[in-house]
This record gives structure tokens, C-alpha cells and sequence, in this order.
């Protein structure tokens, strides 16, 4: 965590899982929202809580079923119980895949801004994360307008959750 910025952290935080330092693995907020979108016909988004998604991408396969489901919560809940939340935070920046076979924070610094990820700017991880929800679709090299309006929205929580941390 020493060599990455400390804005991306929270810049994930902001545009993944706001909740994170307060729930233990599972945001039932988020999972309930989702279900009700789902009833009600919107469309399907995920509830996936970055402790959910560290577990699926270090032990587990991409893919559905509720076999895959299952496990990810069992290995959720192993990591929340032996893992700090730094630790966490540290393996889902560092496994999680940010373009097209880019995974974790140095490669994305290096490849889409040219620098470390010790040197991202509050704006470059505000970028970042914003890609997260679908990192072959969008690019924070090539940010469309949509991109960095989401962005923008990502910088205005950061605020928020740094004004809840202090």
C-alpha cells in the first residue's frame, strides 16, 4: 500500500463500495437495492462488495452460477475475519483487472498515465475507478465524456468519505 497512491483507495471506495470500512464482506443496503431494481425490471447491476470481489478474483474463477456464488461467500467471509481492511484494499488493488490485461494499479499507472502508482494523482485514481464497473469497456486512457463525468461524481465522494473517516 506504501508504493500506490493514497487516493486510490479511496477513490475505489468512492465509485465500488462506499460502505466498505463499515460492513463485514456484504453491503445487505446494496443487495437489497439490486434485488428491488431487479423486480421492478431495471436493469441488472451487481452488489458486489470489493471483500467479494478480492475473494472471487484471488481464489475463485470469473463466471456465475450459484456454486461459484457460494464459495465467494465463504471465502468473503474467511477474509474478513483473518484479513485487516488495509490488507483487503492492498490484494483487490493489486489483482484486480483495470484494462485489457491490465491488472493491478502499477500496471494501469504505467501503461495508461506513465508514472508510478505512488505518483497517481487524486484525479488520475478518480479515472481509475471509474473504469472499474466494466474495464474492457471503458478506459482511463481514453476517457469518454461519460467517463469523466463519472469522474467528477467519484472526486465528490472521496470528500464525503474522507469527511466520515476524520
Amino acid at each position: 500500500m506504501d508504493e500506490i497512491s493514497p487516493s486510490l483507495p479511496l477513490a475505489v471506495m468512492a465509485g465500488e463500495d462506499q460502505r466498505f470500512l463499515q460492513h463485514h464482506g456484504f453491503d445487505f443496503n446494496e443487495i437489497g437495492h439490486a434485488i428491488k431494481e431487479r423486480q421492478q425490471g431495471k436493469r441488472k447491476r451487481g452488489a458486489s462488495t470489493i471483500s467479494q470481489q478480492t475473494a472471487k478474483n484471488v481464489f475463485l474463477w470469473n463466471g456465475g452460477g450459484w456454486f461459484r456464488k457460494g464459495l465467494e461467500t465463504y471465502f468473503t467471509g474467511l477474509i474478513e475475519i483473518f484479513w485487516s481492511k488495509e490488507r483487503i484494499m492492498e490484494v483487490y488493488l493489486n489483482s484486480i483487472e483495470m484494462g485489457d490485461g491490465i491488472y493491478g494499479a502499477e500496471a494501469v499507472a504505467q501503461q495508461h498515465f506513465g508514472y508510478s502508482a505512488q505518483q497517481l494523482t487524486r484525479a488520475n485514481c478518480a479515472l481509475i475507478a471509474a473504469t472499474l464497473p466494466n474495464p474492457l469497456r471503458f478506459s482511463s486512457k481514453t476517457p469518454s465524456a461519460y467517463m469523466l463525468r463519472r469522474q467528477t461524481w467519484i472526486l465528490n465522494q472521496m470528500r464525503y468519505i474522507e469527511d466520515f473517516k476524520k
